[in-house]
């Protein structure tokens, strides 16, 4: 992955020196594998433009990273000298957003091209008292942005009236040797912005890098700094770390910095107390089924991931109001609400989701039951593939749901001639629900020698 990277940094410079290459470089067209034909159309529409109209337009961050290392990018966002309001002459498309810093967004259809103004060395930011960055439209020149930006691996820019890569913070040289540094003090820039530790464990996971001691040191001493950070924010960072096809990895080394526990305070407690190795396999078998699927291109939910991440807590909970004498169905929802209810203080989540995550943990245990035509009702439900998958995952990391699951996956996959006898064996084996059958509540008691006759 890296050879192409190694090559550049050959050309740029030779290791018999033994000398770090003076900054910036300038790395020409010819010492580099970036193409056009990589970058998004609508992106060159926007670097062309705003050079047009007079301004210094730039590809930077991730997307030229991408690039050097041989990715496709995820997106593609654009430096430039021009103001936000000077950026919204320049387009019609435009749309200004942010109040800590103010950004463009140039849409072309489902596309958005984020443009953003240099910023300045940081003299006249505002900060909180714990050092927190609460506003930061302050401007600035091309290499003071530089300096700004969070890791040197992202602070790469693209010249497209030259074809060049511009480094001014030693990107090219972590490039090559797989490695993720911060720019600047590493303790300041995470009281600035916590989530920057999180972007630290996302980017080593992603790129297989490895975080330099000055860059990982402080995340030990500065990981309480997450409790600072919204839940809503945290929601968009907890997709962006487990939903992208590197999740196990991810996960370990949020345990390791210790992070996982202001992410997921319940499910880290509920880990350092068990015993047993299922909650740990279980979690792990979760996530690497979630990278398989993002390998292969199938569709991965939050809903599915956060109902894997806090199930322990929830099957902790269900099994005491059990031993309490509480119906499973009853003790399912009010473990399911208990646990979310915690959960949304640390990361909230829509609606949608959290409705989605408890109806995959109900299931649960109206899988367990198995009576009458409520059977055909669920295999009908549009959340039994999320439920049978999320039983089989049980069954794979050692609980004990062995007949139940098996049960299950043959019953689904079987005819309707097949599925009744099926039940019909279970009514054998296991009685009418509930042992005797139970009295309608509802119905009219016939005083005695009353008949039904006409």
């Amino acid at each position: 992955m890296f050879g192409q990277v190694k090559s550049l940094m050959r050309r740029v410079f030779t290791k018999e020196d033994n000398v770090k290459p003076a900054l910036p470089q300038v790395i020409s067209r010819d010492h580099h594998n970036i193409s056009r034909s990589n970058i998004s159309t609508n992106a060159l529409k926007v670097l062309y433009r705003l050079n047009s109209a007079g301004y210094e337009a730039y590809l930077v961050g991730g997307g030229v990273r991408d690039l050097l290392l041989g990715r496709e990018p995820k997106d593609f966002d654009v430096a430039t000298d021009a103001s936000p309001e000077e950026v919204k002459r320049v387009f019609r498309n435009c749309r200004l957003i942010g109040r800590r810093f103010r950004l463009a967004h140039i849409y072309f259809g489902r596309e958005i091209i984020e443009v953003a103004t240099f910023r300045g060395d940081g003299s006249g930011d505002r900060r909180s008292k714990d050092g927190l960055l609460v506003r930061d439209n302050v401007y600035g020149t091309l290499e003071e942005d530089a300096w700004r930006r969070d890791f040197t691996i992202n602070a790469l820019y693209y010249e497209v009236k030259t074809f060049s890569v511009i480094d001014h913070v030693g990107a090219i040289a972590d490039l090559e040797a797989g490695r993720l540094s911060i720019i600047g003090d590493a303790a300041e820039r995470y009281r600035e912005d916590p989530v920057r530790m999180l972007r630290a464990v996302r980017f080593s996971s992603k790129l297989g890098f490895i975080i330099n001691e000055e860059t990982s040191k402080p995340i030990f001493e500065c990981a309480p700094l997450m409790e600072t950070v919204s839940s809503a924010r945290l929601f968009d960072e907890m997709c962006k770390l487990f939903l992208h096809g590197y999740a196990l990895n991810t996960y370990e080394q949020l345990r390791h910095y210790g992070l996982f526990y202001y992410l997921f305070p319940q499910v880290e407690r509920s880990l350092e107390q068990q015993e047993s190795d299922y909650p740990k396999t279980f979690i792990a078998r979760g996530l690497e089924n979630t990278d398989q699927r993002v390998s292969e291109n199938r569709p991965v939910i939050p809903a599915f991931l956060l109902a894997v991440l806090l199930w322990e807590p929830v099957r902790t909970r269900v099994a005491e109001k059990s031993e309490q004498g509480m119906r499973p169905m009853q003790a399912y929802q009010e473990a399911a609400d208990e646990v979310i209810s915690q959960q949304v203080k640390s990361i909230s989540m829509p609606r949608r989701i959290s409705l989605q995550v408890k109806e995959i943990w109900i299931m649960q245990a109206k899988l367990s039951m198995r009576r009458g035509r409520k059977v055909f009702e669920l295999l009908e439900s549009n959340r039994f593939r999320a439920a049978f998958d999320f039983l089989q995952l049980r069954h794979q990391s050692g609980e004990e749901v062995a007949e139940l699951y098996e049960w299950w996956n043959s019953f689904h996959q079987t005819n309707y001639e097949e599925q009744e006898s099926m039940l019909s064996q279970l009514r054998k084996r296991e009685g009418p629900a509930g042992g005797r059958r139970r009295r309608n509540p509802y119905r009219r008691r016939r005083p005695s020698g009353e008949t039904t006759g006409e």
